[in-house]
């Protein structure tokens, strides 16, 4: 990993290498995905079918085929062991707990001429939810995004998940019988996303797609925005760690691993004002690096762009960490709590030696699905506000339409739109007949 100090003189040019990501799409990607989403929009299942056959290698003479049964969900939510289960519920229940208190109530007040105004919230009425599927099993990303779900009321939760060579993980199926999803099929890839984004004849329309998925998926999500909604285009996974050398050099290598180790792009560093903690930490990574089942993965992640970076006190490492604004924060040092004013942007801050990131990934109870490159500076965790939407509720009395009307009518003048003025001058004592 490479060694920063916020003393050289280069330092805001290091870090400024240090930090960028190309985060536009693959050009070929992008044309690769319109074409796709083109034409599912235009054949709808046949299109789904073509594409599942060709990229994932399962083949099927209608979509049906592909959904899977609430009875094979139960099925694998019996078949695994009775520690997994116990383990998966348990983390859906505290993620349920933790996102109860998210849940938004309509309200309403009236104002003194006897205008009633509020917001009504509601839920939305389908969400489709995007897992990774094949080699990799996510029950995780179930239970983080379909756990919300539930709780805002959502109607119906529509999950997608690839089963390339038609691999089904009993892990991911039984996490979606512990969360009630709805209805799963078994795609992927970008011909997911358009069908849930434009509706097939098997596939109904949703509101709303979350979940991760490749570059593809990315891409695809990104282009369907505004057909319908999603949850945001992530980039890789980032851990940023504030040390004040407290904490076992060990615990914190690791915690920058359990980053890494999700891909070559992944970021880990480290932020430090003892130089000597800083070589603690680089020498656990060397001891235990050889010894990681995904060590090719975490070395690259980790000499590409990971580092460790001596600040002059923690005070600059709070700077530096408002300015990175890094998916997951941890300030592993004595008194967490008290630093915590000081943190303004981050998208999971995890307090205390204790609290390793890897919690937060599966049962703390937030949200893991979290704002990275930088754009935690201005979103937020998912959560049950993102399956609720907001109506403006306006009654207006007589007295009301009176007082109001005369402000509108200046004001729609003013503008240029007479028939503004109009409507609002009609109501107004006197003014109805004519």
């Amino acid at each position: 990993m490479r060694r920063l100090s916020t003393t050289q003189p280069d330092f805001e040019q290091r870090l400024a290498e240090l930090l960028a990501f190309e985060a536009a799409q693959d050009p070929q990607i992008d044309v690769t995905v319109a074409a796709i989403l083109a034409d599912v929009k235009t054949r709808g299942d046949a299109a789904v079918l073509e594409y599942t056959a060709r990229f994932d290698g399962v083949k099927a003479d209608t979509l049906a085929a592909l959904e899977i049964p609430k009875s094979e969900m139960q099925a694998a939510l019996a078949r695994i062991s009775a520690a997994r289960r116990a383990a998966l519920e348990a983390a859906a229940a505290r993620v349920r707990d933790y996102h109860e208190r998210q849940r938004a109530e309509s309200w309403g007040y009236t104002d003194a001429d006897g205008n009633e105004l509020g917001q009504q919230i509601t839920a939305l009425d389908r969400a489709g939810l995007y897992v990774p599927g094949g080699k990799a099993a996510y029950p995780s990303s179930v239970i983080m995004n379909a756990v919300p779900a539930r709780v805002a009321g959502v109607t119906e939760v529509i999950m997608v998940v690839p089963t390339p060579r038609g691999e089904k993980n009993d892990l991911v199926l039984a996490a979606a019988a512990i969360c009630g999803v709805d209805r799963v099929f078994t795609i992927g890839g970008a011909q997911a996303v358009a069908a849930l984004a434009y509706g097939t004849a098997t596939i109904p329309q949703v509101d709303k797609i979350v979940g991760p998925g490749n570059a593809y998926v990315a891409a695809a999500k990104r282009r369907v925005f505004g057909v319908v909604g999603i949850d945001m285009v992530a980039g890789p996974s980032e851990i940023l760690v504030v040390g004040d050398g407290s904490t076992d050099p060990d615990w914190v290598a690791m915690d920058l691993f359990s980053q890494a180790e999700h891909d070559e792009l992944a970021q880990s560093i480290l932020l430090a004002p003892d130089a000597k903690y800083l070589d603690a930490v680089s020498a656990s990574i060397a001891k235990l690096l050889p010894d990681m089942p995904r060590r090719a993965v975490i070395e690259a992640s980790l000499n590409g762009r990971g580092a460790l970076i001596q600040v002059r006190d923690i005070d600059e490492a709070c700077l530096l960490v408002n300015r990175i604004a890094p998916e997951h924060l941890e300030l592993s040092v004595e008194n967490a709590q008290a630093l915590l004013p000081k943190i303004r942007h981050a998208g999971a801050i995890f307090l205390g030696r204790y609290t390793s990131e890897a919690l937060g990934d599966y049962c703390a109870g937030p949200n893991h699905v979290l704002p990275t490159s930088r754009t935690a500076r201005f979103s937020s965790p998912l959560g049950v506000y993102d399956f609720q939407k907001r109506s403006s509720v306006i009654c207006v009395s007589a007295e009301g339409a009176e007082k109001l009307g005369r402000i509108a009518v200046e004001l729609a003048n003013g503008e240029g739109l007479p028939a503004h003025a109009r409507s609002a001058e009609l109501r107004l004592r006197g003014k109805s007949g004519s």
